[in-house]
């Protein structure tokens, strides 16, 4: 009986990369406009110009692009700006991200503070603010930190787009497994010479 010969083929290598953070995940993490106020008015804190820190950022990605315009060809401008508008970004995501941990935090010694059989929960001495009180403050401090970073990128991705005349879209790099590749490249080589 004669063997058929099988043609092995190498698997197709697929690359994993890593995501970058996009402008739709920051809108996700971090307060609006409008949740923005309410959070001024609930906590008596300033109301923030949340479009003037847009048009701020805007004008800042401009300023800095027109400056760098005659160092920089149009390609090297892209790469910059693409990094510059990437860390507004990522800075917005992680205090939105921040922000909604600070929220959990609050909810939860809110519903403990409720429970009239928890002692260690209660509120502190008259004139002093108890924990749950403390924890919904700081939460409305980050809620509006993160607005106000989340008008930050959104007039950092609007210049871009004015500069380069794309959308932006973050970057995305391969994960790094240097190890795994060298390994699969010896395993390769050695199944090779049994033929």
């Amino acid at each position: 009986m004669a063997k058929t010969a099988t043609v092995s083929r190498a698997p197709a290598r697929v690359v994993p990369l890593r995501k970058g953070t996009t402008l739709e995940m920051v809108r996700l993490a971090c307060p609006d406009a409008a949740q923005a106020a309410r959070i001024s008015e609930s906590f008596g804190s300033p109301v923030l110009d949340g479009d003037g820190i847009r048009e701020a950022h805007l004008r800042l990605v401009i300023e800095t692009a027109d400056v760098l315009g005659d160092g920089l060809g149009e390609r090297a401008m892209q790469i910059h700006l693409q990094r510059i508008v990437g860390a507004f970004v990522g800075s917005a995501h992680g205090a939105g991200q921040f922000y909604s941990r600070a929220v959990s935090e609050a909810r939860d010694a809110t519903a403990k503070a409720s429970c009239d059989a928890r002692d260690e929960d209660v509120d502190g001495p008259v004139g002093f603010d108890g924990p749950a009180q403390r924890k919904r403050e700081f939460a409305a401090d980050m809620g509006l930190q993160a607005h106000a970073l989340r008008m930050a990128a959104e007039g950092a991705v609007a210049a871009y787009e004015r500069v380069v005349g794309e959308t932006w879209k973050p970057f995305e790099r391969q994960v790094d497994q240097p190890g795994q590749s060298l390994d699969r490249k010896a395993a390769a080589l050695q199944m090779a010479a049994f033929g």
